[in-house]
């Protein structure tokens, strides 16, 4: 059957940081700390396959590991605990993603993986092992859906689903997995109602 990869990741941050743009003397590299990925069909009922969720320890540029601001444990629920207990390193977690996608195409709602690849492989000092080429934007699939532009900007992927009435189970937002989940439950309504083509997966650029 031919699949997609739905993922997402949460990367480090203190309280003000997005709209600093992770720049003041005080904000952490945002390095992930989390990937939670969603395997969907793109076939028959368009079912989900399969679910990929991993903590990272994440790492500094002088190869320590960052402590956890509260601020980041409130926003994800990640906790100094989860890391400790759960923390693969970088390369394990893209080593066990990549495994997990079986060649298919990630998708992520915006552009997650200059912070899953580009800017954490480039913190550790290791060589990107998935390529860019093999990620994609899910927003022009919402696009192609015929999801206005407007509404785009103003729907995090945590409320995808509920924007199209999708019942679905409940979902933590800035949680990884869940994150792709609501993204994952969306494109597939879309798939079943016929307002996305699966072929559009293939074709777009």
């Amino acid at each position: 059957m031919k699949t997609a990869i739905i993922f997402d990741c949460e990367f480090l941050c203190l309280e003000g940081s997005q709209y600093r743009f992770w720049c003041a003397a005080h904000d952490p590299d945002p390095v992930i700390a989390q990937i939670g990925a969603v395997k969907l069909g793109l076939e028959g009922d368009f079912p989900l396959l399969d679910t990929y969720k991993a903590y990272v320890r994440p790492i500094d540029r002088f190869g320590d590991r960052y402590a956890i601001d509260p601020f980041f444990t409130k926003l994800t629920g990640i906790t100094e605990g989860r890391i400790d207990a759960e923390g693969v390193t970088l390369q394990e977690a893209l080593a066990d993603v990549d495994s997990f996608s079986e060649g298919a195409r990630f998708w992520s709602w915006g552009k997650d993986e200059l912070n899953m690849v580009a800017i954490s492989c480039y913190v550790v000092g290791v060589r990107p092992p998935i390529p860019a080429y093999r990620f994609d934007n899910a927003v022009k699939l919402l696009i192609a859906a015929g999801m206005p532009v407007e509404d785009l900007a103003k729907t995090p992927s945590n409320k995808l689903a509920d924007y199209y009435g999708v019942e679905h189970p409940s979902l933590q937002g800035h949680d990884a997995l869940d994150d792709a989940l609501s993204i994952s439950y969306t494109l597939q309504y879309l798939l079943k109602t016929g307002r996305l083509p699966p072929e559009v997966f293939d074709r777009m650029r």
